[in-house]
């Protein structure tokens, strides 16, 4: 079994609840993913870090930060895609590297990366300064239709959330 297989059956087994199965293939894979997210082929890296939220991996939100700041836009998309994954339940997650989260919607190259990066945004607690950097975005002529449009949702969302809490 490959990391990519082991990984589709971890999503499966935490999206069943079974936390016991999922913890002993944890144990199983956790050396090989830390080493896939080490390779020198970013492919592997993006396997990696997209690995770390289909295990629900919380223990390695450092080495998701890593995948955040690598060099491949596939790689940071994959560290992303496990970011959301990771803060569905819990804004502890997006809050922790918000920061992070904020440059990479403002100054990341890739589009698709910083798009993905305004949705992770949404898990996250609905602070002010998020949503103003969202407002900003979204009102920005100079940038792509996608990206304002995700600003636009994930700022209203938060909004609400926000008004909600008040």
């Amino acid at each position: 079994m490959s990391l990519v297989e082991a990984a589709a059956q971890a999503d499966e087994l935490a999206q069943a609840g079974a936390e016991r199965e999922l913890a002993t293939l944890r144990k199983e894979w956790e050396d090989e993913l830390e080493s896939a997210a080490r390779s020198s082929d970013y492919r592997e890296r993006a396997v990696a870090y997209r690995a770390i939220g289909q295990f629900r991996f919380r223990q390695k939100l450092e080495l998701l930060r890593r995948g955040l700041e690598d060099e491949s836009p596939a790689a940071r998309g994959s560290a992303l895609l496990s970011v959301q994954l990771l803060s569905k339940d819990s804004p502890g997650v997006v809050n922790s590297i918000r920061s992070v989260l904020h440059t990479m919607v403002t100054t990341d190259a890739n589009q698709a990366v910083r798009r993905l990066a305004v949705v992770c945004l949404r898990n996250g607690s609905p602070q002010r300064e998020t949503i103003v950097l969202l407002n900003g975005l979204a009102e920005d002529d100079e940038q792509e239709v996608e990206l304002r449009n995700a600003a636009r949702s994930v700022a209203g969302d938060l909004r609400k959330r926000a008004a909600a809490r008040s």
